[in-house]
């Protein structure tokens, strides 16, 4: 990548993103905005049990009903019935049974909305009920019939992951102290502000299809719609319109429906919308995976760990979907940013009836970094020293080996600057000692805090490339195109000022269009926070290689070498002479000289061993989450009173973006941490709504303090790395230790909900002392 250190004109500067106007204006179209001639509403028949056999089905009646296009049922699915990005495991339509109770049976398509719901009831379903298995420990036990005949002790494929370092045994046997603890984590919904929404357009010819929707990976959907429909993939066109949120939840999700919408588009011959209301959206969406994890810690007496070792069970519900890789992550990351010796982590994915478990912000991330870092915090507390302490003694410095034994030599390791950054913004030290004295009243306070280190982009689950096209027109004005989507997040303002700096031109020329998989190039899914990374890579890459086309034109022009002409701040410049963008770019298109290139950006490359070791990640960013709480004694009530969070993201490419990043993501670690549950009764989710699926509001995070923190690295584009995932991976550890040190009692299950703050467990000392024991 291009010097780090070079001056800057957009590229970290807080500029207005781009398309802020059209969003306060409400003239942004979003998918449910979308109107055709002739146009269809679809509705779907949701499975009326989490697990039963499919014993017949009758859609007549709902067929002959007037007004009615078209029905579908797995029946008339021309091609593969399933789906799936790791294991195409997850079926469009329950055809033979019902595996959770998000599954659809049929879809129907009509004149009008509620002549579409009156066919849906009309369906006839004759069901089998069959034992439902509600978790991981009914997972386990492998009572009745499993979730998928191919995996009878109900694990998902290609789930178990493994990191191995050192001699587990010796580590323990050196260790003063040895600790063990459980702690899981629940399901937790997206609950992104749009529901889901597409409209299929069949193509005037045959077996053509047109896709438009809130989609957050438009390549994935057009994979599935060409294996669904059994046609090309040039055939499928699937355009992204504007998506009101996602957070990994509008990938599998939308696969289906998109899929669904088209089979009911193609079969009527008309456009087919299809929009989830809010109880189908949380019915149907996968969510983030529940873990179980059994912690044991090993340590010296002055604090420093000698081993740890972890199990791992995620609830991958009904199907695969990105089990895999949520795990292969959670190894990696599930032993945290410390100089451990000795490690040993197992994990693996189980099928249950539940809702199905995929992408959500953090990618298993947030539910180990729960697990270690309320570990490393009850370990100070056996030790008796501060949980600042325990942490500056085993924190990763740059040139240590990581816990999967990567060395850190390329980028600053960065984990001793923000712990002590974010603790200074909260005054950390001074409310730690305050907070350990006896309390009076029955309102207490406590503070906590929790470090994480992240691996950027996809790391050893496959090959990571960014792509981009840029043209300049010959008016000057710029197009910038890649697969990576916008979803709230800022990229395309991202993009768009590392496109514009590479090229040397402002980035009010730029017009960076919604994603079209006929018009862009595939950069991989949107995911794993590898947008500003790999997308940044790529248009970079493609601005320079158009700021040097336009150089050595004009250098041929004038009769000087290449090398001394350079472009930057819209002007062209020379020994001797000068000119405008605009003039250099009329010059270009006088002499045929095409301005349009195509930008690539492949991921350094690591090397990984099956054994469970090596080079995880190519690079990773580092943060620090401290906070203060204050606890109800009498309810368990807790109010989040501030927070501070510091985040090393290489370089901010628009510092204001971040800190919105830093501040929406701590916000939903307080959901994580203290409200979000599915109340989840035989697989069935009772929470079906935001009445009684609760999250935070901006009353229950309190004031954040957000701290960026700058050590450019060489692999990103201008030093730029990620922020989205790594800012929502810390809140609830950090929140829950400071219950702890409010109450005197530790929940170790999350969310920690009224009933547990003041049931918890009592802090109490109940390690093994000495290697003997």
């Amino acid at each position: 990548m291009e010097d780090a250190k070079q001056p800057l004109h957009t590229v970290n500067k807080r500029l207005p993103r781009i398309d802020a106007y059209e969003k306060v204006t409400g003239r942004l179209r979003f998918g449910a905005d979308l109107k055709y001639p002739g146009m269809l509403y679809g509705k779907q028949l949701h499975a009326a049990y989490p697990h039963a056999r499919i014993l017949s089905l009758d859609t007549a009646a709902a067929e002959a009903l007037s007004g009615v296009a078209a029905v579908v049922t797995a029946a008339d699915i021309p091609g593969q019935p399933t789906i799936g990005g790791i294991v195409q495991d997850q079926y469009v339509l329950a055809g033979d049974k019902t595996r959770y109770h998000g599954d659809v049976v049929a879809v129907v398509a009509a004149e009008d909305a509620e002549t579409a719901e009156q066919a849906v009831r009309l369906i006839k379903v004759e069901y089998e009920p069959l034992p439902v298995i509600d978790g991981i420990e009914a997972a386990l036990a492998c009572r009745g019939e499993p979730v998928h005949g191919a995996s009878p002790d109900n694990v998902t494929p290609d789930s178990a992951k493994i990191v191995r370092k050192g001699d587990i045994a010796a580590g323990f046997a050196e260790a003063d102290l040895i600790l063990e603890r459980d702690y899981s984590t629940q399901f937790v919904e997206h609950a992104y502000i749009e529901p889901e929404a597409v409209v299929a357009v069949p193509g005037p010819r045959e077996r053509q299809i047109t896709v438009n929707g809130s989609i957050q990976a438009p390549f994935n959907v057009r994979r599935s719609l060409s294996r669904v429909l059994n046609i090309p993939q040039n055939k499928a066109t699937v355009i992204q319109q504007a998506i009101g949120g996602t957070f990994g939840g509008k990938l599998d999700t939308m696969e289906v429906l998109a899929v669904r919408a088209a089979l009911l588009a193609l079969k009527s011959g008309r456009p087919v919308r299809l929009v989830q209301e809010r109880e189908e959206s949380i019915r149907e969406s996968h969510k983030r995976h529940p873990f179980k994890m059994h912690y044991k810690v090993g340590a010296k007496q002055d604090g420093r760990v000698t081993a740890m070792q972890v199990s791992i069970l995620s609830d991958a519900g009904a199907y695969t979907s990105m089990t895999p890789s949520v795990n292969a992550r959670g190894v990696v990351q599930g032993c945290g940013p410390y100089h451990i010796p000795n490690v040993w982590m197992d994990a693996k994915g189980l099928y249950t009836n539940n809702p199905y478990t995929g992408s959500m912000r953090g990618f298993g991330s947030p539910q180990v970094v729960f697990g270690v870092e309320s570990l490393m915090t009850e370990l100070a507390g056996e030790l008796g020293i501060s949980p600042y302490e325990i942490r500056r003694i085993n924190a990763l410095r740059t040139n240590d080996r990581s816990t999967t034994d990567q060395l850190l030599d390329k980028h600053t390791v960065s984990v001793q600057e923000v712990m002590d950054k974010a603790a200074a913004a909260l005054d950390f030290h001074n409310k730690w000692q305050e907070y350990n004295q006896p309390q009076t009243g029955n309102k207490r306070r406590g503070v906590g805090l929790a470090l994480s280190m992240r691996g950027v982009s996809l790391g050893p689950e496959g090959l990571d490339v960014g792509r981009a096209v840029i043209q300049v027109v010959e008016d000057g004005s710029v197009v910038v195109s890649t697969g990576l989507t916008e979803q709230g997040q800022g990229l395309r303002t991202v993009l768009s000022q590392i496109a514009a700096e590479a090229l040397g031109v402002g980035v009010e020329r730029i017009y960076y269009p919604d994603t079209d998989t006929c018009r862009c190039p595939d950069s991989g899914p949107t995911e794993a926070s590898r947008g500003t990374t790999m997308g940044g890579g790529a248009c970079q890459d493609a601005g320079l290689k158009l700021n040097r086309i336009i150089c050595e034109a004009v250098a041929k022009e004038y009769g000087v070498a290449a090398d001394q002409v350079t472009l930057a701040n819209e002007v062209v410049g020379w020994p001797g002479g000068r000119m405008s963008f605009d003039r250099a770019v009329r010059l270009c298109a006088e002499r045929g000289v095409t301005l349009m290139v195509v930008g690539e950006y492949i991921a350094p490359e690591i090397v990984w061993h099956e054994e469970g070791y090596g080079e995880a990640y190519f690079t990773y960013v580092y943060a620090c989450q401290a906070a203060e709480v204050e606890v109800d004694l009498g309810t368990g009530k807790v109010g989040v009173i501030r927070a501070a969070a510091a985040h090393d993201v290489g370089r901010a490419v628009n510092p204001g973006n971040v800190e919105g990043q830093i501040c929406g993501g701590f916000a939903m670690a307080a959901g994580f941490a203290l409200l979000e549950d599915l109340g989840l009764e035989g697989a069935v989710a009772r929470h079906a709504n935001f009445d009684e699926y609760l999250i935070p509001t901006s009353l229950d995070v309190g004031d954040i303090t957000a701290l960026i923190v700058e050590n450019p690295d060489a692999a990103g584009p201008y030093g730029a790395k990620c922020i989205g995932e790594a800012a929502t991976e810390l809140g609830a550890p950090a929140i829950v230790s400071a219950i702890a040190q409010a109450t005197g009692r530790r929940v170790r299950d999350l969310p920690a909900s009224l009933e547990k703050v003041l049931l918890g467990h009592e802090l109490s000392r109940t390690a093994k002392r000495g290697s003997a024991q």
